[in-house]
């Protein structure tokens, strides 16, 4: 035979697209069309229907950015319809490429009850009316700007309601009543899983041979211009083809329905809060259309935001998870960022959200579903087990630039040697279509193949909503078994997880971060909003440690509806596109104000409980929120003055300055640059000659794409020292020596105070820094006298460890890393640390001229990409590094505890003894706070923070009955360790409740 697959793959394209799928639906006849476009935010759906309506027709444009128009669509279904399907098609200027990304609206009727929504890949809705009947809908339209287009990435004002265009931005294209034709669907369905299958089967198989001639058969007896008349006839021509099973060994793959609806993005908060309304009426009428199909959704968040604002959709929610159809996932408020919070916040998220889900809906969920996040922490495989999950799912590290991840199914290892359950779906989406040729990728790359038969894939149109289609879950039933083709079924992905369990008793392991090589800018962008949420998670924390002191000792009210208010305020702004950055200029606008606001109300909280615990006096008392080895009990104590004991002198040396205490002493050079650094006791000198440290250097950020999100590596080709100072000054100020270095470089200035305290071994750089750059990058670079053959860089609960060499591409590719509170490099016997306030990322190199070797660590300070925010982080910014001389683990962690976390002077009447104590080297406190359950007992939490074991006690300052371990979410445990004594693994967390006397 003559080879003619082009031919007929050719013909099959052009007449399913221009011939079967148009006529999907045949007869057709106009709504009648009113609308009322709101002057400014949404309102209720009941304000909506009832609003008072304006003729508009079909062809007129509509909806200015972020604006809201209500349409009013009323019709009759014409009597010669009767006993056909009818359905009303709606266009509102849709481009099919952008679902999500555009406009879109949820449908209700007269009664307020919602029906679905409508997007670009869902333009219909059901109607029940019969023939002659009447159909009436209210629309409610947002017309949501398209900001990722299709010359993406490129600066726009539309990102913000202040800066966006008032112009209308979409042109109703049809509002109709519309006949369905089942049967051309179903064989729409057919053509489209036949034509894609056979494009992902050997070249010359039998199988693809068959498929071919049935498709070409299927056309030879459609007729073109009788579509609906002709297409069983077409489909019984496909029936065998698609009736062959698929073989025994075909790869299984658990499908599950989804929409990974971001909680902010490219659209605010508020248009979340619809976009999930619209995606989960979708969802719900599917359920109750689809018999076997399921949709799981993540974030409590966004379950409450319907609790509160779209009842009516909720009621539905709730009722298809009752039938279980409709799957709570992921088991957090929010799918949050892991890398940059801090572990109590991980844990607040896990607590929060399992709370939600057990108190609304009886269930607590099996694993943590984080699809999308920029990278995963390699404390969480330890956080998520002590918080009761069995398994983890994320598909992002298939993003890596460089290297392929060796596992689909495997056990990750944290820091403390913790194992979690993971899958990663071959498919390499979290919005799967099930096409062919993502149904043949998971099969062929699945990089268990050898062992296991089953991945996992979330299904639906995703980012900014819309969910599974009806087309999606059609090709779910003939791909169900299929010659070919892997094997589809929907699942719960609790069911799939117990299944792969089984197959893998002996997982690979995986041990440490799973890096993403990509999105490294993210620990950078935006830094207000990073500064702020920093803030407000210290401020959360002390209001919970000195509120609960308050209600033991005073028996004052423990103020629990305001913290979970509060605390959740903040982990809703640690979701992976907020407290990462990449979010338009609205989200950071709204995300520094709310967060700000949280911690002026944190703090309110905890000044108030600090000032009846320390009553009505005149003496100076230290209120100390940390405790670290026991030596800085959590209560107050008198005021001490350092400067007597522990005196400072500043001389001039050189052109510039040396500031010295009994612990350091530091050269600062005419320009305000660090050229010595010496620990006094060992006499060891961290800087190396002619290699001065707090130099500032500013590079091009320019990557090729993801302006937010990226920073490319090829920055480092080309960089400006900014050594240059317009002034330097130097004084000494309440024992303090203190240099004051101004700069101004480009479009930005800076002013730097560099301190050295009494008493301390850490030199702090407080800058202040108006910032006013376009794509650049600002460093501040530390070169240090020290062969650190790896840095070690806090994370939750502990710190990790990472190379300083790049043998490997594994190693080159993280040339952008993350930290929390300090980043340490160390040889034996010394060390030096750099700590922070408010940022998180760094850079690592290590030279040698082969004498010396140096090792230089770069903060990452400040970013200005313009896309998605064109003006990111122009304005003033407070960032504090400290710089630690003399420094291993130890001293490291308490400088960046203490950095974070400072003593509060309270004028009061008497100390305060401390609810607990903890002593035990390397034991440090995390929280102090009353039980979720309200019971009064007291929780703390406390870890092991120097990667070694560690034993201490436990001591508590009040009447109790006991203390027991429990789960990090304050579940009890099946065999709980009790008492005071601490005997803890390296990194190990343990949270312990004490029952009150």
């Amino acid at each position: 035979m003559h080879e003619e697959t082009s031919l007929t793959v050719g013909r099959v394209k052009r007449v399913l697209t221009e011939r079967v799928t148009p006529a999907i639906h045949s007869a057709r006849v106009p709504l009648e069309i009113a609308a009322h476009e709101l002057p400014g935010e949404p309102i209720a759906p009941a304000e909506g229907i009832a609003l008072d309506y304006a003729p508009f027709r079909a062809g007129e444009q509509w909806g200015p950015a972020w604006g809201t128009t209500w349409f009013r669509v009323r019709g009759t279904v014409p009597a010669e319809w009767a006993g056909r399907k009818v359905e009303a098609l709606v266009d509102l200027g849709f481009d099919v490429n952008m679902t999500g990304f555009q406009c879109e609206a949820l449908a209700y009727r007269a009664d307020g009850t919602p029906v679905k929504s409508l997007n670009p890949r869902n333009q219909w809705l059901p109607v029940e009316a019969e023939a002659g009947g009447a159909v009436e809908f209210y629309l409610e339209g947002a017309s949501n700007p398209v900001l990722l287009d299709y010359h993406p990435f490129l600066p726009t004002q539309e990102g913000d309601v202040l800066t966006s265009s008032p112009d209308p931005l979409y042109r109703v294209r049809h509002m109709d009543l519309a006949v369905f034709e089942p049967e051309v669907f179903e064989l729409s369905l057919d053509l489209d899983v036949l034509l894609e299958l056979q494009a992902e089967l050997p070249e010359t198989s039998p199988r693809r041979m068959r498929v071919l001639q049935a498709l070409d058969d299927a056309l030879d007896v459609l007729d073109l211009q009788r579509i609906a008349e002709t297409a069983a006839d077409a489909r019984a021509r496909l029936a065998e083809v698609l009736a062959s099973p698929a073989d025994a060994s075909a790869h299984r793959i658990a499908a599950i329905g989804h929409a990974h609806i971001d909680s902010a993005w490219l659209w605010p908060v508020r248009e979340t809060v619809r976009k999930v309304a619209r995606t989960t009426s979708s969802m719900t009428t599917l359920i109750d259309e689809q018999p076997e199909f399921l949709y799981g959704m993540s974030s409590a968040q966004q379950y409450a935001w319907m609790k509160e604002h779209r009842p009516e959709v909720y009621a539905r929610i709730k009722d298809a998870v009752a039938a279980g159809r409709f799957l709570p996932l992921g088991g957090m408020w929010v799918e949050s960022d892991t890398v940059m919070p801090t572990g109590e916040s991980l844990v607040r998220q896990f607590s929060h959200g399992q709370r939600f889900f057990e108190r609304e809906f009886g269930i607590r969920s099996k694993g943590v579903w984080l699809p999308d996040s920029f990278g995963y922490s390699p404390a969480l495989p330890q956080l998520m087990r002590r918080a009761g999950f069995e398994w983890f799912f994320t598909q992002k590290i298939s993003w890596n630039q460089r290297n392929v991840f060796p596992h689909h199914t495997f056990d990750w290892e944290g820091i403390d040697g913790s194992r979690m359950f993971t899958h990663f779906p071959p498919m390499d989406t979290y919005n799967s279509q099930l096409s062919g040729m993502e149904v043949a990728k998971a099969s062929r790359q699945f990089k268990e193949n050898r062992v296991a038969s089953t991945s996992l894939a979330p299904v639906g149109w995703g980012d900014g909503g819309g969910g599974t289609t009806r087309e999606m879950t059609g090709r779910a039933r003939r791909l169900s078994d299929l010659e070919g083709s892997a094997k589809v079924e929907w699942k719960h992905p609790d069911d799939f997880f117990a299944e792969a369990r089984a197959e893998l008793a002996e997982p690979a392991v995986w041990v440490g971060e799973l890096y993403l090589e990509l999105h490294r800018g993210t620990l950078t962008s935006q830094h207000s909003t990073k500064a702020t949420h920093r803030w407000a998670e210290q401020a959360l924390i002390e209001a919970e440690l000195w509120a609960s002191t308050a209600a033991v000792r005073l028996g004052a009210a423990y103020p629990h509806d305001e913290l979970d208010r509060l605390w959740r305020a903040v982990l809703l702004h640690e979701f992976h596109d907020i407290l990462p950055g990449t979010s338009i200029a609205w989200v950071h606008r709204e995300a520094v104000a709310v967060l700000s606001q949280v911690v002026e109300d944190a703090r309110a909280l905890a000044t108030s409980a600090r000032a009846a615990l320390a009553g009505e006096g005149e003496r100076i008392l230290r209120f100390t929120p940390t405790s670290v080895d026991g030596r800085s009990p959590l209560g107050a104590s008198a005021a001490e003055d350092d400067a007597e004991q522990h005196p400072v002198s500043l001389t001039a040396h050189e052109g510039g300055h040396r500031l010295e205490n009994d612990l350091v002493s530091i050269v600062v050079s005419a320009e305000g640059l660090i050229t010595s650094a010496v620990d006094r006791a060992s006499g060891r000198e961290a800087i190396p000659a002619d290699a001065p440290a707090n130099l500032f250097q500013l590079h091009q950020d320019f990557p090729n794409m993801w302006d937010a999100w990226d920073i490319d590596k090829y920055y480092r080709n080309s960089v400006d020292d900014l050594s240059a100072a317009t002034s330097v000054t130097a004084s000494l100020e309440d024992g303090t020596a203190r240099i004051v270095v101004e700069r101004e470089f480009s479009q930005s200035r800076l002013r730097q105070t560099i301190d050295l305290a009494p008493g301390s071994r850490t030199v702090l750089l407080h800058n202040e820094i108006d910032w006013h750059e376009s794509e650049k990058l600002l460093k501040l670079a530390f070169p240090l006298d020290v062969f650190a053959r790896e840095t070690a860089a806090e994370t939750q609960f502990g710190f990790q460890r990472r190379v300083t060499h790049v043998n490997t591409s594994w190693e080159a590719a993280k040339f952008e890393t993350s930290m929390h509170r300090f980043v340490l490099v160390e040889e034996d016997g010394f060390g030096a640390a750099l700590v922070n306030d408010s940022i998180y990322g760094y850079d690592t190199s290590r030279d040698s001229d082969g004498d010396d070797v140096t090792t230089t660590v770069r903060l990452s300070m400040l970013r200005a990409p313009r896309f998605p925010d064109p003006e990111t982080d122009h304005g003033p910014h407070e960032i504090t590094v400290g710089f630690v001389i003399g420094a291993d683990a130890a001293i490291a962690t308490a400088e960046g505890i203490r950095l974070n976390a400072m003593p509060t002077l309270v004028r009061g009447a008497h100390e305060v003894e401390p609810l607990v104590s903890v002593e035990g080297e390397g034991i440090v406190v995390s929280s102090v706070k009353l039980a979720d359950d309200r019971s009064g007992d007291v929780i703390v939490r406390v870890y092991e923070a120097l990667g070694r074991r560690a034993t201490g006690e436990l001591s508590v300052g009040f009447p109790h009955e006991g203390i027991r371990e429990v789960s990090l979410i304050e579940d009890e445990l099946a065999d709980p360790r009790t008492g005071g004594a601490l005997a803890l693994r390296p990194f190990e967390v343990r949270t312990l409740r004490i029952a009150r006397g």
